[in-house]
């Protein structure tokens, strides 16, 4: 499977998650950092919203949470930020297709 295609079959499987975390005007902290990798470990996607009231920009915020959690941003769309685990990541990549 191409990065493509793993892509939207976790953004499918994402539809039915509810957002579980949530960065504010406090951006982002060691605390949120360690709350999304205990959620990572436990359900291998998670959403993410950034609220209105965030200092930084949803894309920066994404980037910065993936690098310190060693996690793959799936997608951002508006204020959500849809996260995975990287093995996970991988073995969508390399699955094989029918």
């Amino acid at each position: 499977m191409t990065e493509a295609k793993a892509r939207k079959a976790i953004i499918k499987q994402a539809l039915d998650i509810d957002v579980t975390v949530h960065v504010g005007k406090d951006g982002v902290d060691e605390q949120l950092n360690a709350e999304v990798v205990q959620q990572i470990k436990k359900r291998r996607i998670i959403k993410i919203k950034v609220l209105n009231n965030a200092e930084s920009d949803t894309t920066d915020v994404a980037n910065e949470i993936a690098t310190a959690t060693n996690t793959v941003v799936v997608d951002v769309r508006g204020g959500v930020i849809i996260l995975t685990d990287k093995r996970y990541w991988d073995s969508q990549c390399q699955k094989k297709t029918p």
